[in-house]
């Protein structure tokens, strides 16, 4: 492990793992609470679209990836809001177009499927230090809006006709929070992948519920949570890769689902004392 972790390359792998995992699930929370959980999964399916675009013009995909999923973002809560497509129909549309069209954009780029696949499935362990920057920043930037407006939008996602009464822009509010999952998505696309995005949103979510019993607090402990499994995951990958090919981003979606299972018996001993009591 100390040698591993003497290589520049896992010092950035484990930077970016780090702050994915903090900043992940915080949006997700939020997504949770209005059930959206999987809102992820359709922001990074038509961020598969960004990542071609980037291949075919020669751009950062990372950058054409951030640009094109928040337009996905806002046009699917423009659509939930004022359309008469009900919001599982649209998540519907952004998965089907924006995976189809990015599959066909790569082709029309001459990229072959192995460059496509280090997004839809992640590649920590080949982060360069301009990627590692970029997602420490956008991490930071998720993790204090999401906090510093955690009164603005726990009332939004709590109680959208309270948060109206109490003179809150609902609808701006409503495309922050869009565009923030679209920078999730975006950050942790080169840590889990755009395929497996929306598990580390999720998870570490599901998993602080069943012992936390305020918004704040599984908030905070979903950010605890997803820290270890994208640590936890990075570093036994990088060990069980001496004996096979290990992927870090599914290493770290089964250590998410891994905690879940430990949280859920200790959840529901938790509420059965409570009713004792």
């Amino acid at each position: 492990m100390i040698d591993l972790l003497g290589y520049e390359f896992m010092q950035r792998a484990l930077v970016a793992a780090l702050f994915t995992g903090l900043a992940a699930p915080v949006i997700g929370t939020y997504l949770v609470q209005r059930r959206l959980s999987l809102m992820g999964d359709g922001i990074g399916h038509i961020a598969v679209t960004g990542v071609a675009i980037g291949l075919l013009t020669g751009f950062s995909p990372t950058w054409t990836a951030v640009l094109v999923a928040a337009a996905g973002a806002v046009l699917l809560e423009v659509i939930r809001e004022r359309g008469h497509t009900s919001g599982d129909l649209a998540l519907a549309l952004l998965f089907y177009g924006g995976l189809a069209a990015g599959v066909l954009i790569t082709g029309l780029a001459g990229q072959s499927g192995a460059r496509l696949q280090q997004y839809l499935f992640g590649s920590l362990t080949t982060i360069s230090i301009a990627d590692a920057w970029f997602t420490i920043a956008l991490a930071l930037v998720v993790v204090a809006l999401g906090l510093g407006l955690l009164p603005q939008l726990f009332a939004i996602a709590q109680d959208r006709d309270f948060a109206v009464v109490a003179g809150l822009n609902v609808r701006a509010y409503n495309m922050l929070v869009a565009v923030l999952a679209a920078v999730t998505v975006t950050i942790a696309m080169r840590t889990v992948g755009l395929l497996l995005v929306s598990a580390l949103m999720v998870v570490p979510v599901a998993a602080s519920q069943q012992v936390a019993r305020s918004f704040r607090t599984t908030l905070l402990l979903a950010m605890a949570v997803g820290t270890t499994a994208g640590v936890g995951g990075l570093l036994i990958s990088a060990e069980l890769s001496f004996h096979a090919t290990v992927a870090p981003g599914p290493t770290i979606v089964l250590l998410a689902l891994a905690i879940f299972v430990l949280a859920w018996p200790l959840g529901a001993w938790l509420r059965r004392r409570e009713v004792r009591a």
